[in-house]
């Protein structure tokens, strides 16, 4: 049987020390207050899951434009960054370290939640086959329009405003958001762009605007706090590429000239099947000098044979880590799982939110 011990023992993230190499990954839970700003529960949600080695919280949209779906947070106004540090004090209270990901959804939106009824924006317009929550229920997205080239400037510079007022609100670091069919996503993959100028085409052209975005938040707050996360072979919310190992191991090449902190790596289909393309993952660990953090489908076996082998440094963790606000415990006593209430997982208060008990609480797990 393989150790299991390697995946809780301390380790390093850049500058920053690890209490052990369990990620909690990025969660939608539809929350956030008045003026998008995070809930005073976010808190003491956040907190208490900060025995996780890194938390990356939620998806947080770097403008109004970037927001796809009701009551999520911003990272752009005062209040919001002030809402924020009361997640980050309370999870550095408890020793934890935590990330904030950087979001821009492009057409993965609804005209109900752009300024003044706007279209989304995207590489090419082209229409999402897929939904949005909002008005409290999921509904089809909105059609998009193409983004002019000249648009693309501000683009970037919101997400490095963003990284900026995320270091303001505490967070150790950011992720960009550049996965699961959302805008840099649609950029990257040909079945969503289809544009003729410099960022699209090629697979360098592309690749253009994400890397864009990357040099920009890493030159704003250091490389050492930048992380990116991709997702190659993910068909989520309706994206395709013809070409995804051409396109992601020149991207992977071009973040590792960068020099940013992680990558962190969807390996096959967003909550899906990991073998659903053929997909050489070990190319882009092999390609990166900086920490590999793998996702989907990971349970305590599989991460401690991947970390034997050498395959990924960080693993990360979703949907277990709603129901069980302790995972690094349970995993590390080989505990039983709570299972997640799908009623509670979007919107709503306390309840499926904060209040999920912890192993030492029932007594059926003592």
């Amino acid at each position: 049987m393989t150790d299991t011990n390697a995946l809780f023992e301390p380790c390093n993230l850049g500058s920053l020390t690890l209490s052990n190499r369990i990620v909690m990954a990025p969660l939608t839970r539809n929350r956030a207050a008045s003026g998008f700003v995070p809930s005073d529960l976010a808190a003491e949600y956040y907190s208490q899951r900060a025995s996780a080695g890194l938390l990356i919280a939620e998806a947080t949209q770097i403008s109004q434009q970037g927001q796809g779906y009701q009551d999520t947070p911003g990272i752009y106004s005062q209040p919001q960054i002030d809402g924020w540090r009361k997640v980050t004090d309370a999870v550095h209270n408890k020793g934890g370290r935590i990330f904030l990901q950087l979001w821009h959804v492009g057409r993965v939106s609804h005209v109900d939640l752009q300024e003044n009824g706007a279209a989304p924006v995207a590489p090419s317009a082209i229409r999402a086959d897929t939904k949005t929550f909002v008005n409290n229920a999921f509904i089809d997205v909105s059609e998009p329009r193409a983004l002019e080239i000249d648009e693309l400037p501000g683009i970037v510079n919101d997400f490095r405003k963003a990284a900026s007022n995320a270091i303001e609100a505490g967070f150790d670091g950011v992720e960009i958001h550049g996965a699961n069919g959302y805008l840099l996503d649609q950029f990257i993959k040909d079945g969503t762009n289809i544009r003729t100028d410099a960022y699209g085409g090629s697979v360098e052209n592309r690749a253009r605007l994400l890397l864009e975005v990357t040099a920009a938040v890493a030159e704003e707050i250091g490389a050492e706090r930048t992380g990116i996360r991709l997702s190659p072979v993910s068909p989520a919310n309706g994206v395709s590429g013809s070409d995804p190992q051409a396109q992601f191991d020149y991207i992977v090449d071009q973040l590792n000239l960068l020099n940013i902190v992680y990558i962190h790596v969807v390996e096959g289909a967003t909550a899906g099947p990991r073998d659903n393309v053929p997909f050489d993952f070990g190319s882009l660990r092999q390609r990166f000098s900086n920490t590999y953090i793998a996702n989907n489908g990971y349970d305590l076996e599989l991460a401690t044979s991947q970390l034997a082998a050498g395959k990924a440094d960080l693993f990360a963790f979703g949907r277990p880590f709603i129901a069980n606000p302790d995972l690094v415990e349970r995993l590390k006593s080989n505990a039983t799982l709570a299972e997640l209430d799908p009623a509670t997982l979007y919107g709503g208060g306390a309840a499926g939110y904060t209040d999920y008990p912890r192993l030492s609480s029932t007594s059926s797990d003592r």
